[in-house]
C-alpha cells in the first residue's frame, strides 16, 4: 500500500489548481482521474467561456495557470447589461464605474483545463493515476484508506475531491447535497457577428428562455440560450444557415447577422450545494462542494477559491508540523467557504426561479427588481464587487 499525504480525486481544473497550489509544500499527492492523460493534455473544445473575476486571475497568476494561457484567447469583459423581456430598461455595469480596467475576463474552459495541466507537469512529490476511479473510501483516526478500480490501495492523511457536481465519493462518505434540477438546458455556440459587441455582456431574460451574449475576441460572441431541453435540442440540430437564422431572431439583430463559429453544446442545469463539505478526512472542493447555476457566472471562480482557502489551511498545518487532516482544520475550512458561498447560492437560484417565471406577478416583479437593483447604489456595488474585488 503507498502512503502520501493528501489524494486528490479529480483532475479537473479545481483539482489540478489545488495541487499545484501545494506544490512548495513539501506534502506528497496523488492526483486520480478517470480520464487518460492523453485527454487531461489536449482537452476538447466544449464549448464553454469561463467569466473570471478579479480574484480569480489574482489566483491562477499565483499559481501559474494564467501565464499559461494564450493571450490572443482573453477577452477583457468591459461592461454588462440585464436585460427583462420587452422592458427598454436594462440594469447595467461598467468598468470605468467601478474604476477598473475590466469588470473581468472571459476564457475558454478548455484552454483553462490545458493551463491547469501543464502547471503541474515536472512537479515535485506529484502522482497522477489515470485512467482509473475510487471504489472506497475507509476513513481511520490517522489517516484513510482510498481503494482504487485496479484493486490497489493508497493511504493518505486526507482526501480531497474535485469529481464533479454528481460526485461519487461525497456518496461514499455519507453527504448528501441540496439538487436543484431546473428542468432546462444550455445550448452554447460561438458566433461570429455582423457588428462589434464592444467587450459588452449582455443577460437577456426572456419569457420562456433565458440569453446570454459573452464577447470574445474579434467580432466573435459566445451564445449562451437556456431552453426546455427538448427546444434546446432541436435548436441545436439545425444546419448551419438555419441555426444562425434562429439565434440572429432570438437576439433581436442587436448584433447583426450572426452565424455560427463553433461546434454546439448542451448541457443540463442541475445546481447543488453538499450538505457538508467535510468527514472525517475528506473535504469537497470545486463543484464536488458548490456547483452554481450559470446565471451568476460564479460557478468556476468559487471553485477557485475552495481550492486556495484549503490549500492555505494545509500550508500553514504542514509548516507547523500539525494533522493536514485534523477535525478543527477541516471545519475552519467548511465555516470559511460556506460564508463564501451560501449567500450567493442562494440568490442564484432566486434569480433563476424569478427570470424563468412568465407568468403576469412575475413579470412585473422582475422589472421592478432590475430598477431597484440599479437605482440602489450599494446594491449594484455588490454585484459589481463581486466581480472586481481582490483575494484577501
Amino acid at each position: 500500500m503507498r502512503k502520501v499525504d493528501v489524494v486528490v480525486v479529480g483532475a479537473g481544473p479545481a483539482g489540478l489548481s489545488f495541487a499545484r497550489s501545494l506544490a512548495d509544500t513539501g506534502l506528497s499527492l496523488a492526483l486520480v482521474e478517470q480520464q487518460p492523460r492523453a485527454a487531461l493534455a489536449d482537452p476538447a473544445f466544449d464549448g464553454r467561456e469561463i467569466a473570471l473575476t478579479h480574484a480569480s486571475r489574482q489566483i491562477m497568476q499565483g499559481i501559474g495557470l494564467w501565464q499559461q494561457l494564450p493571450v490572443a484567447e482573453i477577452s477583457s469583459l468591459r461592461s454588462a447589461r440585464v436585460m427583462n423581456g420587452s422592458s427598454p430598461f436594462a440594469l447595467g455595469f461598467a468598468a470605468e464605474r467601478e474604476n477598473v480596467a475590466e469588470l473581468g475576463w472571459l476564457v475558454p474552459n478548455h484552454l483553462i483545463r490545458r493551463a491547469a495541466w501543464e502547471a503541474v507537469q515536472g512537479q515535485a512529490n506529484l502522482e497522477l493515476i489515470d485512467g482509473s476511479s475510487v471504489t472506497a473510501i475507509e476513513a481511520g483516526a490517522a489517516s484513510s484508506v482510498v481503494t482504487l478500480s485496479d484493486g490497489s490501495c493508497l493511504q493518505a492523511r486526507l482526501v480531497a475531491a474535485a469529481d464533479s457536481r454528481f460526485s461519487a465519493t461525497r456518496r461514499m462518505m455519507g453527504i448528501g447535497a441540496q439538487m436543484r434540477d431546473f428542468g432546462k438546458s444550455m445550448l452554447v455556440c460561438r458566433m461570429q457577428c455582423e457588428h462589434p459587441h464592444n467587450n459588452e455582456a449582455w443577460e437577456w431574460f426572456g419569457y420562456g428562455r433565458t440569453l446570454a451574449m459573452l464577447p470574445l475576441p474579434g467580432k466573435q460572441a459566445s451564445a449562451v440560450i437556456t431552453l426546455p431541453p427538448q427546444q434546446a435540442q432541436a435548436l441545436a440540430a439545425l444546419d448551419e444557415a438555419a441555426f444562425g437564422d434562429k439565434v440572429t431572431a432570438m437576439f433581436e439583430r442587436r448584433l447583426g447577422q450572426m452565424r455560427p463559429a463553433s461546434s454546439r453544446h448542451v448541457y443540463p442545469l442541475v445546481g447543488v450545494y453538499a450538505h457538508r463539505f467535510v468527514a472525517s478526512r475528506y473535504a469537497l472542493i470545486g463543484d464536488a462542494a458548490v456547483g452554481m447555476h450559470p446565471v451568476t457566472a460564479h460557478g468556476f471562480n468559487f471553485g477557485l477559491q475552495s481550492q486556495q482557502r484549503l490549500a492555505q489551511l494545509l500550508r500553514e498545518a504542514a509548516g507547523k508540523g500539525l494533522d493536514i487532516g485534523g477535525e478543527s482544520l477541516l471545519a475552519r475550512y467548511q465555516r470559511g467557504h460556506r460564508l463564501a458561498t451560501r449567500p450567493l447560492y442562494e440568490a442564484t437560484n432566486a434569480i433563476a426561479a424569478l427570470y424563468n417565471d412568465g407568468r403576469g406577478p412575475a413579470r412585473l416583479l422582475r422589472d421592478a427588481a432590475l430598477r431597484v437593483a440599479q437605482s440602489v447604489a450599494p446594491f449594484r456595488k455588490v454585484i459589481a464587487g463581486h466581480l472586481t474585488q481582490a483575494t484577501p
